[in-house]
């Protein structure tokens, strides 16, 4: 029986830096160790990406270069896909081959869909790319991706094949109005308390929701700001792990880990995301206790009251024995009368 097989493109970072001791290759090419792929130099310098702008109903051609670093020759299947930001953290990533393209990926014909390229060698395919009329104006990211035909055996009992891919990212911008549009959203914080409360430092979950609602890729600014009671200033500052290209459409959910934060206090959390031309905040109010504290002050409560009620119980019962019971008077009895006489 035919092992099966699964195409992880989703899991394919699109390296972006070289590889010491390899064969050269052109800055920022996207990379895998085994193959690169990037876009031809034009006559002023190499292009890390490809940066396109064009027109609704315009059509552009440019050149792809695929270079094979590895000692064998490699067979490749070359295809167009639309770009999306990873539910994971956000990152770049692309449609797999057999995924429905709206952008990039339906507008992009290489002139060659599988290309054989010898050991050490580079081979260049053209392709086109055709703006559709009424395209939706703004950005349209996407890559141009080359997929190994060849499937490395997996291991494990599963037995999984693993292709592998490579793409050289393409930034399209199609003319017409841009609107940049952040919101952020769908905020809460969970708390994680010390079992024993004074004994190690509380932590806390910020999560939530960065969406970019507009049409041009945003390098989106998170801050972070927790007030206690009274305004009280707990945690102020500005977020690292968020998403550097935030692209057009897409939500993601990040979380943010909040170290010492309080075990006993109430307050309130606000997430300020902005990017130029867009600025937007979203709160949420949180209630921080010692869990373990509230849970014996129930049960000894629960156990107070248990006690007081048997207490009045016996006080009751105590009383019913005491009382003396009630005298119950005679009902006093009519006197017969006597038969009259006969005369």
């Amino acid at each position: 029986m035919r092992k099966p097989y699964v195409l992880l493109l989703g899991l394919l970072v699109l390296l972006l830096g070289l590889f010491p001791g390899l064969t050269a290759a052109p800055a920022h090419a996207a990379d895998n160790g085994g193959w690169s792929v990037y876009p031809v130099a034009s006559k002023v310098a190499a292009r890390p990406y490809f940066y396109l702008s064009a027109d609704p109903g315009q059509t552009l051609t440019d050149q792809v270069a695929v270079q094979n670093r590895t000692g064998g020759p490699l067979t490749f299947r070359l295809y167009a896909a639309d770009a999306y930001n990873t539910a994971r953290d956000g990152g770049f990533a692309v449609r797999t081959l057999n995924e429905r393209m709206s952008g990039v990926g339906a507008w992009a014909k290489p002139a060659s869909p599988r290309i054989s390229v010898p050991a050490h060698r580079t081979v260049t395919v053209p392709f086109t790319l055709h703006v559709p009329e009424g395209a939706e104006p703004g950005d349209h990211p996407g890559a141009i991706v080359a997929l190994d035909e060849h499937v490395d055996p997996g291991s494990g009992r599963l037995a999984l094949g693993v292709r592998r891919a490579v793409g050289a990212r393409v930034y399209l911008r199609v003319g017409g109005p841009t609107l940049p549009a952040l919101s952020v959203g769908q905020v809460h914080i969970s708390h994680h308390q010390p079992l024993i409360p004074g004994l190690g430092a509380g932590t806390a979950t910020v999560s939530y929701t960065l969406h970019n609602t507009g049409n041009v890729t945003l390098d989106p600014k998170v801050e972070l700001r927790v007030r206690g009671l009274f305004g009280r200033t707990l945690l102020d500052r500005e977020l690292t792990r968020v998403p550097s290209e935030l692209l057009p459409g897409q939500r993601v959910r990040l979380t943010e880990t909040w170290r010492g934060a309080p075990q006993l206090d109430r307050g309130e959390v606000t997430l300020t995301a902005s990017a130029p031309g867009t600025r937007q905040s979203a709160s949420a109010a949180f209630l921080a206790l010692p869990w373990l504290v509230v849970a014996l002050v129930c049960v000894a409560g629960v156990a107070a009251g248990a006690l007081l009620v048997r207490a009045r119980r016996r006080r009751a019962r105590r009383s019913a024995r005491v009382r003396p019971s009630p005298r119950v008077r005679p009902t006093p009895s009519r006197p017969r009368s006597s038969p009259s006489a006969r005369h």
